[in-house]
């Protein structure tokens, strides 16, 4: 096999790579100092399409960790930018929270539960029987249905929480149409990261703690992969996977020396 090109840029998960249950995992602040004095382009990536860019660069600095706004890309920026390629100025009726609402209204989409072109699932803290009926409805009418992105749980401090996934899944149950999930590990979210910080696949690296996830999702954009074993993909799951990532470590303190 060729020799990879020296890494120039960095594309990192955030739940299970630089935070675990709202407190940093040791390593995450070296490695991110560390990038930010290297100059070199980096994303903080996250499935989660609650929050906007904003929120989070403010979570994660309370909890000591500097990522600045233009280094964060959530799945919610991923699909509105598909959206925004796809049909610009189109309208769409949006099951999410302010992270996929500001986005969509940022690139001129009309939110709307009058023949909207798209409707659009997303993550929220409160998923409504009625709107959910609502997006049956307008989907079994002709809308297109999108979703952020295909996570069926979350993690909490209780312990697992249905996520968007989840909730596409009874969507789908219910119309017989399947969603295009925008997210990860579709590789569009990696490769429109990458476009917005001028970064090239072949360059390029990906960090994540799941296999079916950030590491399908970077080998499939072509960039080298790294597994960390700080998240959900045990050492001894990797091998159940049809792909390896290009390199396992215990996590991302591992990475610093990297950079």
């Amino acid at each position: 096999m060729a020799d990879r090109k020296p890494i120039e840029s960095w594309l990192t998960d955030m739940d299970g790579v630089l935070i675990h249950e709202g407190v940093p995992i040791p390593g995450a602040d070296a490695f991110l100092k560390k990038l930010r004095e290297s100059g070199k382009p980096f994303l903080v990536l996250t499935n989660n399409s609650i929050y906007t860019p904003r929120d989070l660069h403010a979570r994660l600095r309370r909890m000591g960790l500097d990522v600045p706004i233009d280094n964060i890309w959530t799945s919610a920026l991923a699909t509105a930018q598909f959206l925004g390629d796809q049909r610009p100025e189109g309208t769409a009726y949006v099951i999410g929270e302010a992270g996929l609402t500001t986005a969509l209204h940022d690139i001129g989409y009309v939110l709307t539960d009058h023949e909207p072109d798209y409707v659009v699932l997303g993550e929220t803290r409160t998923y409504s029987f009625e709107a959910m009926t609502k997006a049956v409805r307008l989907i079994n009418d002709g809308a297109r249905f999108i979703c952020t992105n295909p996570d069926e749980t979350g993690p909490s401090a209780e312990g697992a929480l249905p996520a968007t996934g989840a909730v596409a899944a009874l969507i789908t149950k219910a119309t017989g149409k399947n969603p295009y999930f925008a997210g990860k590990p579709n590789p569009l979210m990696m490769r429109t990261g990458l476009n917005a910080i001028g970064a090239h696949s072949e360059t390029s690296a990906m960090i994540g703690d799941r296999m079916d996830t950030d590491v399908l999702a970077g080998m499939e954009a072509g960039m080298q992969t790294f597994l960390v074993l700080t998240g959900l993909t045990r050492p001894e799951q990797v091998e159940d996977f049809p792909y390896r990532p290009s390199k396992i470590v215990d996590s991302i303190a591992d990475l610093v020396d990297r950079v």
